[in-house]
């Protein structure tokens, strides 16, 4: 912008087309920055030349050319999608590792020589390494950033399972689990959360996230009860540990060890949740009603997963007599899972994702019932598949509606804190279903389970409708 000084002299001139009685104004254009302006008075006045302006973040754009554009864009949309898979892979490890106790647990009990109640101290020990996990992260992600958390929590997962693998005493076996919950804890609740901050097609992507953990959940029966029969049973943790390293190596060469504000920059999504202090930040997540709301709704539904995935082998051997392949029992339980976490997807959008939880949620504990009161042992097995079909896609629900309700600046803490809860969830209810069976017997798993996902119903009533599918700021 520009400003150069017009003087203007009298002129007097006449016109036959157009006669004027007095004096005409004329402007004289010469490339010196004084023009004069003929009046009838001289006046000095501002000549102002305007120049468009481009907005501060589009100049860099409007440079480049629409080939350059596409190609960055091809680039961001390649990088996350090896973002995501390498985040797949760890939940597909966090599913191995969930469904490899249902097979192991009888066989355990009989290696060590303990009932169900001393054998359920493994639960508490992860749920104990969970909630550490879980309260740690609020502080580590902001001091060591997301990329160094994902692989401490990986290490984690490495050192237990070399542990679990060698066949140790009980309660060295037992301390695994610990080490273990802090590894898984501190991993889920920053996948779960960088997951949650993709833009394309969001809910779909928490969707297939979290159908692979129920894929991993799926596989890890069919090895594990092969290795149940063997004598060295405890080998089933080399599969585990496998996997745990080759997750460490992609998880370095993929995130870098980089914060997840610029992990989210390499694929054009823009990390506005770094303004304030972990402290702020734990402040605001403790003040926030919904998020305690979803932490104890995640706790219980977890708890349930765990708990009918982990138990129900035991249950199909002790109360309706099954015999050794009842170890297959899990697996069709966390298929069923996987499945509805995917073909559920399009229902979840037509009725809404709300109201559609609460139908899964009562149409589990229909199906509880007849499980309960049908001694059937192929019948129950079947219907075991169709609950876990029900209860995948709550976990999704959950995480989405999280990301309508939650204000932005708090959201990936947030769903850190309520992803670790849950993971105490996997730990703490199955722990109570074996302490209760101590006295009982197994045949209390069924009522059990029913009364967690009655309250757990009650919760998500409690928690406020989401309007929009944009997060509040």
């Amino acid at each position: 912008m520009s400003l150069s000084s017009v003087t203007t002299d009298p002129v007097f001139t006449s016109d036959k087309a157009n006669p004027a009685p007095g004096a005409t104004s004329i402007c004289r254009v010469s490339p010196e920055p004084p023009c004069k302006l003929d009046l009838t008075e001289s006046v000095t006045v501002d000549a102002i030349e305007l120049s468009p302006v481009t907005p501060i973040d589009k100049q860099d754009y409007d440079s480049e050319s629409p080939s350059v554009l596409s190609a960055r864009y091809r680039t961001q949309r390649t990088r996350e999608k090896i973002q995501f898979v390498t985040l797949c892979w760890f939940v597909y490890l966090e599913g191995w590792n969930d469904g490899s106790n249902g097979p192991l647990l009888p066989r355990i009990q009989k290696v060590y020589g303990v009932g169900y109640a001393i054998v359920s101290l493994i639960f508490i020990c992860a749920c104990v390494g969970f909630i550490t996990g879980a309260v740690s992260n609020v502080i580590l992600a902001e001091k060591l950033g997301f990329g160094k958390v994902m692989v401490l929590g990986s290490l984690c997962q490495v050192l237990a399972y070399c542990i679990e693998s060698t066949g140790p005493p009980f309660p060295v076996f037992v301390f695994a689990y610990f080490i273990n919950g802090i590894g898984i804890a501190l991993q889920n609740a920053n996948s779960v959360g960088y997951v949650a901050c993709l833009k394309e097609n969001a809910e779909a992507k928490m969707g297939v996230f979290m159908a692979v953990y129920g894929a991993g959940a799926l596989s890890s029966p069919l090895v594990a009860t092969q290795f149940s029969h063997l004598t060295h049973w405890n080998l089933h943790f080399l599969t585990c540990l496998g996997i745990a390293i080759t997750n460490t190596i992609a998880l370095i060469i993929v995130f870098r060890l980089k914060p997840q504000a610029e992990c989210l920059s390499e694929i054009g999504i823009v990390d506005s949740d770094n303004n304030t202090s972990e402290h702020s930040h734990l402040r605001q997540i403790c003040a926030n009603k919904n998020v305690h709301l979803l932490a104890a709704f995640t706790l219980l539904y977890v708890g349930v997963e765990v708990t009918l995935g982990g138990w129900i082998v035991t249950y199909i051997l002790d109360v309706r007599g099954g015999g050794p392949s009842s170890g297959y029992v899990s697996s069709g339980f966390f298929g069923g899972l996987m499945i509805g976490r995917v073909a559920l997807l399009w229902l979840n959008e037509k009725i809404g994702e709300r109201l559609a939880l609460f139908i899964y949620s009562v149409l589990a504990i229909i199906f509880e019932f007849i499980v309960w009161f049908l001694p059937s042992l192929i019948g129950d097995a079947i219907i075991v598949c169709v609950i876990g079909v029900l209860l995948g896609p709550l976990y999704p629900i959950m995480v989405n509606h999280a990301g309508r309700i939650l204000p932005r600046r708090i959201l990936t803490g947030s769903i850190g804190w309520i992803a670790g809860v849950g993971q105490a969830g996997s730990a703490m209810v199955p722990f109570m279903v074996g302490a209760i069976a101590q006295t009982a017997g197994m045949k209390v798993l069924q009522p059990v389970v029913i009364g967690i996902l009655g309250i757990m119903t009650g919760l998500w009533a409690l928690v406020c409708y989401g309007s929009s599918s944009r997060r509040p700021n």
